[in-house]
């Protein structure tokens, strides 16, 4: 799953070029697998406790094989996102019906262990994603990339199909379709409002649109998981005060770390000049930490607070981020690469803790909801975050931009193509405009924007920090 996310962003830019995609669908070719991974997370952890774990997690994996060789051929964006948008909706299946899987086979240290294994295994993907899709990606093209995920998924539905033991849950009742239906509309809204922001207007009738429908659909959700007798989220849990800051514990990696890993990539290789296989070394500074500080962190948990390892962690994060932003475009390797290793090992230690206290911080005949809320706020949240950074950054380019060109209208436009890597683009639509001036521009929006990344970041680790400290939560 890291693979599939993270794999394509090394080659956005030539994939967007290759399939006729524009800026916004562009974007689009990650917020679509986030969007449908993230909203029916839920809804797929309650067909698996009906129709039974092993045949959804087949099933799931399966498709999400055929989807991924799908994408190499596709014809055109709108296909290309639309599969992804398919892919997502597997791996909410592949994703709920593993982990309830790993919860009926093991108990007790065993399962806290099976749980850390799926941790470090998310590690590795987003670690290997980057340089192993550099090299596929320059060795044969960008529908290589997909070979790898191919490979994994198949091995993972091999397994599963011969040794996965088929279970059910039989209490489990109808899917709360209603509810599924309306928060997955009002996330899709959401982040259509936020990605056509830049480009329309943000007074834009259509933007302001999409963000009424999204209000509507999330007030609509609500009332129906009130009125539900088994509704897919239990909206009591968030009475507890430790539950809601896992939640924003959730939410936190998608600001400090999650955006960076699709949106630095775009950066080394559409700005920077950096060929794939250099941006994808430079990219396993940030990600390689998760390898190690996740069972670091685990450990520290026998003399230090969950709460404080959180706190700190999110605060390295954050100077890490600021750090990052004051790299000029084009300063190598040798600039890039502090600031990216203390954000990967600033976020390991709440990457490494907050899986276990998602569950520790709620009664534990509530355990598998607040798990399934976690996940749903974690890959949701990183949905939303990146739309909202994209949004921000093309934002910021267009203030920078427009003084530069003559025919200000064509600013928008500008900024949406550096936004998205595409500098020789940008030039065209620009001719007066000298190329370093543009890369200034974009470089000024870029420091902002880690800035205010870094500020989320800050405030997250402060107010994890006090919701958590108050009940010590200790994991072996």
């Amino acid at each position: 799953m890291p693979l599939a996310f993270t794999g394509p962003t090394i080659a956005l830019p030539t994939i967007g070029a290759a399939l006729g995609g524009s800026p916004v669908s562009i974007n689009w070719a990650t917020n679509a697998y986030l969007l449908t991974f993230g909203s029916l997370l839920l809804a797929a952890g309650a067909l698996a406790d009906r129709y039974g774990r092993k045949r959804v997690f087949v099933i799931a994996t399966g498709a999400f094989a055929m989807l991924s060789m799908m994408l190499a051929f596709s014809p055109d964006m709108t296909s290309f996102n639309l599969i992804r948008a398919a892919e997502g909706v597997m791996a909410a299946g592949a994703m709920s019906a593993g982990m309830a899987v790993l919860a009926q086979e093991f108990d007790g240290p065993g399962r806290l262990r099976a749980f850390s294994f799926v941790g470090i295994s998310f590690g590795v993907g987003l670690s290997v994603a980057p340089i192993a899709s550099a090299w596929l990606f320059e060795m044969f093209g960008w529908r290589s990339i997909f070979a790898l995920v191919i490979t994994f998924d198949v091995i993972a539905f091999i397994i599963g199909m011969a040794f996965m033991t088929e279970s059910r849950d039989p209490d489990a009742t109808t899917v709360d379709w209603p509810g599924s239906v309306s928060f997955t509309a009002a996330l899709a809204l959401l982040t259509t409002a936020i990605l056509e922001g830049p480009g329309r207007g943000w007074s834009d009738p259509v933007v302001i649109a999409f963000f009424g429908m999204s209000a509507v659909f999330l007030l609509l959700f609500v009332i129906i998981e009130r009125r539900t007798a088994r509704p897919m989220l239990d909206l009591d849990l968030f009475r507890y005060r430790q539950f809601v800051g896992v939640q924003l514990l959730a939410a936190a990696p998608a600001y400090g770390f999650v955006v960076l890993l699709i949106l630095l990539p775009i950066r080394l290789v559409g700005i920077d000049g950096m060929s794939a296989s250099e941006a994808g070394q430079t990219m396993l500074a940030l990600s390689a930490p998760l390898l190690v500080f996740p069972l670091l962190a685990g450990s520290l948990t026998r003399w230090i607070s969950p709460a404080t390892l959180c706190g700190l962690g999110l605060l390295i994060t954050s100077g890490g981020v600021l750090w990052l932003g004051l790299v000029p475009i084009g300063a190598g390797n040798a600039a890039l690469v502090p600031a990216l290793l203390l954000i990967g090992v600033g976020i390991s230690f709440p990457w490494g803790l907050m899986d276990g206290l998602a569950v520790s911080v709620v009664p534990k005949e509530r355990a598998g909801m607040a798990a399934g809320i976690f996940g749903t706020v974690r890959v949701a949240g990183e949905g939303i975050a990146l739309a909202l950074a994209t949004a921000l950054l093309t934002g910021l380019a267009q203030t920078r931009v427009a003084p530069l060109v003559s025919q200000p209208a064509t600013s928008p436009l500008i900024a949406e193509r550096l936004a998205t890597g595409d500098l020789a683009s940008a030039l065209e639509l620009a001719p007066e405009v000298p190329s370093s001036a543009l890369l200034e521009g974009y470089s000024n929006a870029f420091s902002l924007l880690t800035m205010c990344l870094a500020a989320i970041t800050l405030v997250t680790a402060v107010v994890v920090f006090f919701s958590l400290r108050r009940r010590a939560v200790h994991q072996g």
